[in-house]
């Protein structure tokens, strides 16, 4: 197997008083063609290790390996044959998108024509259309065409949806799912759990600098999350103040918590843990207020290992 991006005991550290840990030792190994998703929530340090592997910053520790290459020896050869889409990439607003996307593409020796990156990311009617009147969904995109510009071998995709609509969403979704198709590697960050989930075939969660969990999106559900998710609240107050683990005495449960009212057990067979509930909650003449099942998510998993949700992000511009 080979390997698009490589990185050991990757660490890095802000002086201060006291030092802040932003990353504390990941190590990654992601194949070639592979969508591998950065998860966690804000302030995780997802921005801080994309930013070493993209060779903008300098770990304090550790070893980067960028298709096949290190940043020390080979940095002009790796700036080559990767596109960068960062969280926030600051355009010429006097600029159309064609003239926007000629000028990157000269950056490169090698590449795509700007019409095809226009049309990649579903942009030809605004082609001749200033970025300043380019709403934010469109600015997103344009900034993935200015990655494309160069027809890398490696992708880094840097929170792409962050206040995005979900209309927006959805295109960039999809702008992800050709790059896959067309074999290209691509490392995306995203606090969108319910995204990575669609789009990556690996994901690893990080959290406080530290990754969590590692592998495929439903087998980290499946052994983390729990298959499905039973929630439920009960009429009587002394129900909703039981410590946790007395609802894990349930078949099939294997992992609980009370938020906002709500009791969210994780479960393997929702038609075993059902009747013992119902049973046990009778014996005691208690009646349930609410009741609602589901699929287990990686929001699952991050809760079952944190203890706390993802914050949600605010969805504006499309």
């Amino acid at each position: 197997m080979h390997l698009a991006v490589e990185c050991t005991g990757l660490k890095k550290t802000y002086p201060g008083k006291p030092p802040v840990e932003a990353v504390r030792g990941i190590d990654l190994a992601i194949a070639e063609g592979e969508c591998f998703g950065m998860l966690g929530p804000n302030g995780a340090g997802k921005t801080t290790t994309i930013e070493i592997l993209e060779g903008l910053l300098e770990p304090t520790a550790g070893a980067v390996r960028i298709l096949g290459m290190g940043w020390r020896d080979h940095g002009r050869a790796i700036r080559e044959r990767i596109g960068i889409s960062l969280q926030e990439t600051k355009f010429s607003e006097k600029l159309t998108v064609r003239e926007t996307l000629t000028l990157f593409r000269s950056l490169y020796r090698s590449g795509i024509a700007p019409a095809e990156a226009i049309a990649r990311v579903s942009l030809e009617d605004k082609a001749d259309t200033w970025v300043k009147n380019l709403s934010g969904g469109q600015k997103q995109r344009l900034a993935v065409a200015a990655a494309l510009v160069g027809d890398p071998a490696l992708m880094f995709l840097d929170e792409p949806t962050t206040g995005l609509d979900p209309h927006s969403r959805r295109q960039l979704a999809e702008i992800i799912r050709q790059l896959r198709r067309h074999g290209r590697t691509t490392l995306l960050t995203t606090h969108y759990m319910e995204e990575a989930e669609r789009l990556c075939d690996r994901v690893a969660i990080v959290d406080r600098g530290r990754l969590i969990a590692l592998g495929q999106p439903r087998e980290l559900i499946a052994r983390l999350g729990g298959r499905h998710v039973v929630e439920f609240s009960v009429e009587s107050p002394a129900a909703m103040r039981l410590p946790p683990e007395t609802w894990s005495t349930l078949p099939a449960v294997t992992g609980c918590r009370c938020e906002d009212g709500v009791i969210h057990l994780s479960v393997t067979e929702p038609h075993l843990v059902l009747p013992a509930l119902l049973e046990w909650l009778a014996a005691r003449n208690w009646r349930l207020a609410s009741l609602t099942t589901r699929h287990g998510s990686l929001d699952d998993v991050f809760v079952g290992l944190t203890g706390r949700p993802i914050e949600p992000a605010g969805e504006a511009n499309s």
